[in-house]
């Protein structure tokens, strides 16, 4: 019989450990330790993201019970006082530089968007969680209310988080978006909390295309002759001009065939068809799927710590597991939803089979020699 290592073990040699241990040098603050590690804080923290450990002394039980098979993984015996304390004190940075190449690995294996678009098309949104206020003292929202926003910008080819920030919860959408580095060439697609004429005339400038929504109230007045609808959906495609500007964009008016409600877009796209702006702009519900799958999968609600820095190692861990959730699901070409493949590894991630074929459906399996290595694919 092929000897295999364990579900977690082939899920963390995902990221090599001398690349890992480059990080965790360069961000190291203090003095070195003496028997723990950053590498054993790091799949620590990843057990109690794809377990769902609902508190430290809950995660610190579960590895002494798998001590045995979390050995050979190089992790040195985990205390809760000592996972609170690394969690607290050494900078979050290692985990958002390992999210980064992690990134990096993802996208050369994501599937391309859907869209006749040749560019990155780009969904913009935030979410915000709640938090008491007497625990996280630092996340400031209301005079009795404690909260954090978390901004994202997904990538619609492989839905892929590229962009990420936690703010205080008063901080505007608009305020991040500004800051974005986006690329010339471009999409990028968001709601009409984004609004800001100024900031779409700046994108235009910069040769990136946006899709949103116009406020109901915005006062706008039609520019030069209409385009013929490509849709019997589109009412109207029309150039505009919004007061005070000197700038002109495309109003379309559209008419979903499910719902029958009406839209107003608004783009500076001059060669996307009114049908496919309203398309792209259908895509941004993803991001919204992507909020509510990391709430109720991951641990992004809820902390086992609760300094600012602790939380945001939790986050970055979390964003890297999504990542690894989803390179898997791209290179195994895994026909079931994210939330079955992380269920199949909550069951069997302390099992010792090969990844390949945990991932691959019950009529193709097969006979086959396996090494200890990764291997997701024949």
């Amino acid at each position: 019989m092929a000897h295999s290592n364990t579900i977690l073990n082939q899920i963390a040699s995902f990221f090599p450990r001398h690349d890992f241990e480059k990080l965790a040098k360069k961000h190291h603050h203090g003095q070195k330790f003496r028997s723990f590690n950053r590498w054993s804080q790091f799949l620590a923290m990843t057990i109690a993201q794809v377990t769902s450990r609902k508190s430290l002394r809950d995660l610190v039980s579960n590895l002494a019970v798998q001590k045995s098979r979390l050995y050979h993984l190089g992790m040195g015996p985990t205390s809760r006082a000592t996972l609170a304390r690394v969690n607290e004190q050494q900078p979050y940075e290692t985990f958002k530089a390992m999210f980064f190449q992690l990134l990096h690995k993802c996208q050369a294996n994501a599937p391309k968007h859907r869209f006749k678009f040749k560019g990155k098309i780009y969904l913009l949104d935030a979410t915000m969680v709640n938090l008491c206020l007497s625990v996280f003292p630092w996340a400031s929202y209301r005079k009795s209310k404690g909260a954090m926003k978390l901004h994202f910008g997904l990538d619609a080819s492989g839905y892929l988080p590229v962009f990420m920030d936690m703010t205080e919860g008063k901080k505007h959408e608009i305020e991040w978006a500004r800051s974005l580095n986006l690329p010339a060439g471009s999409c990028v697609v968001f709601d009409r909390e984004f609004t800001d004429y100024t900031w779409y005339d700046t994108l235009d400038k910069r040769k990136i295309t946006f899709v949103t929504r116009l406020k109901s109230n915005a006062k706008v007045y039609r520019y030069g002759n209409r385009r013929k609808p490509d849709s019997p959906y589109v009412l109207e495609d029309q150039k505009i001009k919004i007061p005070g500007y000197q700038f002109t964009f495309r109003r379309i008016i559209y008419v979903d065939p499910e719902t029958g409600i009406e839209y107003q877009f608004v783009t500076n796209s001059r060669k996307l068809k009114a049908s496919e702006v309203a398309a792209i702009y259908k895509e941004r519900w993803q991001i919204e799927l992507f909020f509510k799958w990391i709430k109720q999968q991951l641990k992004v609600k809820t902390f086992l710590g609760t300094s600012e820095n602790a939380v945001l190692t939790e986050l970055w861990i979390a964003l890297c597991v999504y990542l690894m959730l989803s390179y898997f699901k791209f290179m195994a070409k895994f026909k079931g939803s994210l939330t079955q493949l992380l269920r199949l590894l909550q069951l069997n991630i302390f099992e010792r089979r090969p990844l390949a074929d945990l991932l691959k459906p019950p009529d193709k399996l097969v006979k086959t020699q396996f090494t200890p290595q990764l291997a997701l694919w024949d």
